[in-house]
């Protein structure tokens, strides 16, 4: 049905007001009459505590009061300022900001269906009339406006659909942020066990050098063998072989945190510390549905799902008729200073309604095809809980077995080093060949080796166990649909 031209005067306000008065009406009456199912968190069986957290420190209701970055746990000033560049500098990080914020402009465009779409437009045209051959210029300008009034809430569902994507994009940024500094967080660790590492083995090239020297000199005296002065040098010079190496190693590791905190590798240097420096935390636990709340890519998952929901709505929304309400006003008419007079007005006011009345089962399966990705989503969604489940579990089970590991070696480290003093005193008194005291000195060193390799361990898990409990992160930190529609973006 549409009005057409009339002589009557009508200004653009009373067309606008008249398009967007009745659809007004319309969504009014069905307001909140959305199609499709409301959607509801998929329920995830959760247990009620950790199966390897018998003994460990149950977080207190204080212990979820954020007190800062997670890294500054460790207490390592130089982990600390590097952990504060990766959210400056990394690439990484950057790419994922900025999908969240092509999700989150993406989400707004949607939103703009919702309103009347308005346009103007301007013509002149010249004709010959085929009677007197006599030139003229018809001259047109017009205000356009159509809006389809979402009666059976599509609209809204592409916008509630667009919101959780925008979501979702934003709880990734957060998982990526969260990756990256777990990474440096591990690299550091890697790179200060390897300063450790170096130090215990300049130790043992040291000690080589001085049992070398008295090998050396009983050799001189004629109380030692030939075959003892060369094994003590083999000895040494297999000590002096792995410094070499621990060298590219730690070269290798600084390279990957320059990387990390998006710079080039010769831009980064971190000078080897006379101490350890990392320290291992005391982190508590909290009860295993609270990862429902602190898990990104929990998050994530889950506002994923949200999104398959609505588009569920939207394919729903098919089967029902789709209005357009249009209206135009303007003039047209010749010559142009005559244009904008009551004579040359024109206006129309319509209503447009389409219904597919037979499509061979497309809208069915659309219907179908949505509802099963929604399917998959949920159980993409408790896989991810799962996973979270177990990487805390993972954590935890290896903190505490290396613990107990860790007691065991301190032992073996101290034993060792009492072997190797005895039978250096042994050697230098003549009771015992140079063999003995070769092995027992490598023994000592393997066993101090050793003693550091669990130590790494217990570091990494310790970094593991804190990311695995989201770092501190919550979904209140997730944008709301007023922060995804705003102007300026706020994180």
């Amino acid at each position: 049905m549409t009005l057409m031209r009339s002589d009557r005067p009508a200004d653009h306000s009373r067309l606008l007001r008249r398009l967007a008065g009745g659809g007004a009406v319309a969504v009014l009456l069905l307001a909140g009459c959305a199609a499709g199912p409301r959607y509801h968190r998929p329920e995830v069986a959760m247990p009620m505590a950790y199966k390897e957290a018998a003994g460990w420190k149950a977080a207190a209701p204080a212990d979820a009061t954020p007190r800062g970055p997670w890294w500054e746990v460790f207490g390592d000033p130089v982990l600390n300022d590097l952990e504060s560049q990766v959210a400056a500098s990394n690439q990484t990080l950057k790419q994922a900001e900025a999908n969240y914020e092509q999700a989150r402009q993406l989400a707004r465009a949607d939103r703009t269906t919702l309103l009347p779409f308005v346009s103007v437009a301007g013509s002149a045209q010249r004709a010959v009339s085929p009677a007197d051959r006599t030139p003229t210029t018809t001259y047109a300008a017009s205000l356009q406006a159509a809006w389809e009034p979402d009666l059976w809430g599509r609209v809204r569902r592409t916008s509630e659909a667009s919101v959780a994507v925008a979501q979702a994009g934003a709880a990734d940024m957060a998982l990526t942020r969260l990756s990256l500094q777990a990474s440096l967080a591990q690299d550091y660790v890697t790179l200060r066990t390897l300063d450790e590492r170096a130090r215990l083995l300049e130790d043992a090239v040291e000690a080589y050098r001085r049992t070398l020297t008295i090998s050396q000199n009983r050799y001189n005296a004629g109380v030692a063998a030939r075959s003892d002065v060369v094994l003590a040098q083999t000895q040494l010079d297999n000590a002096r072989a792995q410094l070499i190496d621990v060298g590219v190693q730690r070269a290798r590791t600084e390279h990957a945190i320059a990387v990390l905190v998006g710079k080039a590798p010769a831009e980064v240097s971190v000078p080897a510390s006379a101490r350890l420096g990392v320290v291992l935390p005391e982190i508590p636990v909290q009860i295993p549905s609270s990862l429902l709340e602190r898990r990104p890519d929990v998050a994530e998952a889950e506002r994923q799902v949200a999104a398959a929901n609505a588009r569920v709505g939207i394919q729903v929304a098919a089967w029902f008729p789709s209005i357009t309400l249009s209206g135009s006003d303007g003039y047209e008419g010749s010559p142009l200073h005559q244009l904008l007079t009551a004579p040359n007005r024109a206006w129309s006011l319509g209503a447009e309604a389409a219904e597919t009345l037979l499509d061979w089962g497309q809208r069915g399966a659309d219907v179908r095809a949505t509802k099963a990705a929604y399917d998959a989503g949920v159980a993409n969604y408790r896989q991810t809980v799962l996973g979270a489940l177990q990487e805390v579990e993972d954590d935890l089970a290896t903190l505490r077995i290396l613990g107990e590991e860790a007691n065991v070696q301190d032992a073996a480290v101290a034993e060792a080093a009492e072997a190797a003093r005895i039978t250096l005193n042994e050697y230098n008194a003549g009771t015992v060949d140079y063999t003995t005291v070769a092995t027992a000195q490598v023994a000592e060193l393997n066993s101090r080796l050793a003693a550091l390799t669990i130590l790494s361990n217990r570091l990494a898990a310790s970094v593991g166990l804190v990311t695995a409990l989201g770092g501190g992160w919550t979904v209140a930190d997730l944008p709301a649909a007023g922060q995804v529609f705003s102007v300026r973006r706020r994180d």
